[in-house]
């Protein structure tokens, strides 16, 4: 079983926004991740919020509770604090059975449900300890530890996701090389939004054209 926790109780320090809250689509950037996320073949989602987003707690349980997955959504008063008490927060929770514990971004909106499959089948054909994938030669997220990294996860510290984790451990990591750059893309900046809002039009039109030819 594969834990995924979903973070999404960043500050948004280089835009004016609350960067997740902006429109994708229908949705907003956070909630196509979790529907990403939730599409996926991932049994568990922690959905961590800052309690100022206690609001969206509601349609995160309404939206799986169509489905058998189990997702939990917890708020991080610590936030202000970095991204390292996001991820001891999720873990708080975690369901004791889960043997790997993806950590996901909130602001990769190009990723795709079945590049999470991809990660998710390489754990768990024990092709590595860790799995990072990559995307021409670029290392991304979301990455998948097994869960006995969860001692050295509780020990990060400030506005630090896993890398150190990943330093120490270099030979246990499995690099997946994948087709989508959707593992390589987060949004920081409004220039980033607007380069991946003209990413997913353009794959909405080759969608679309493959349709009516």
């Amino acid at each position: 079983m594969i834990s995924a926790i979903l973070l999404g109780a960043g500050e948004s320090k280089r835009m004016t926004v609350n960067k997740l809250s902006l429109p994708w689509g229908r949705e907003t950037i956070f909630e196509h991740c979790f529907n990403t996320l939730l599409r996926s073949t991932a049994k568990e989602i922690i959905v961590v919020l800052n309690p100022e987003n206690e609001g969206m707690k509601r349609h995160f349980e309404e939206r799986s509770a169509s489905t058998t997955k189990k997702v939990k959504v917890i708020f991080n008063p610590y936030y202000k604090r970095g991204m390292s008490t996001s991820i001891h927060k999720g873990l708080q929770v975690i369901d004791p059975r889960s043997e790997g514990i993806l950590i996901s971004l909130g602001d990769q909106p190009l990723l795709k449900t079945r590049t999470i499959n991809v990660l998710l089948r390489a754990f768990r054909e024990g092709k590595g300890e860790i799995i990072v994938p990559s995307f021409q030669s670029m290392k991304g997220h979301p990455v998948i530890f097994h869960r006995k990294y969860e001692k050295e996860l509780l020990k990060l510290r400030g506005d630090t996701g896993g890398k150190p984790v990943l330093v120490k451990h270099p030979e246990r990591i499995k690099t997946v090389s994948v087709r989508s750059e959707g593992v390589v893309k987060d949004i920081d900046t409004r220039e980033e939004y607007q380069k991946a809002l003209r990413i997913r039009r353009g794959r909405d039109e080759k969608r679309n054209s493959s349709k009516n030819g």
